[in-house]
């Protein structure tokens, strides 16, 4: 008898086990691609980010899976994107989650024109008054995605 019960009690553990395994599958398939949220921080402010195309891979089995998106440049993303006010030579941090290595880039309407420097993922406001247009290139091991901002200095 006793015998009966354990070979349950463990047929029991292993069906549970499975369950859990097939649920946290399920659970991180659900999340594919993830979505990593972007904000700007300016004089203790935080403001969203633009989303604009982006790449992820994830091996499954033998397999890899990639999804690539198109989207709009980040010059027509900001034609419907608020400005935000900054002050001359005040700092913009930015903030992506799960911390991925990013790069800045100026754009205007012929594209993308150079690479801003940034530090600790914080940036200086340009100098000159005008709206300026950056992308954010954000790359983890296994994606990257562009995120939008525009910044008007008065």
């Amino acid at each position: 008898m006793k015998r009966i019960l354990a070979v349950i009690l463990l047929g029991l553990s292993l069906a549970m086990t499975a369950c859990s395994s097939e649920s946290s599958k399920t659970e991180n398939e659900n999340n594919f691609p993830p979505t990593m949220k972007g904000t700007i921080e300016v004089n203790g402010q935080q403001y969203d980010i633009a989303t604009g195309n982006y790449r992820w891979e994830r091996k499954q089995g033998m397999e890899t899976q990639v999804i690539v998106t198109d989207a709009a440049s980040p010059y027509q993303i900001a034609e419907n994107f608020e400005a935000i006010p900054i002050s001359q030579r005040e700092p913009i941090h930015i903030n992506i989650e799960d911390k991925p290595t990013i790069t800045v880039y100026l754009w205007d309407e012929k594209g993308r024109q150079k690479e801003v420097s940034v530090n600790n993922n914080q940036m200086e406001a340009p100098e000159s008054a005008g709206k300026y247009v950056y992308e954010v290139l954000a790359e983890w091991s296994n994606g990257e995605v562009s995120y939008t901002f525009v910044v008007e200095m008065e």
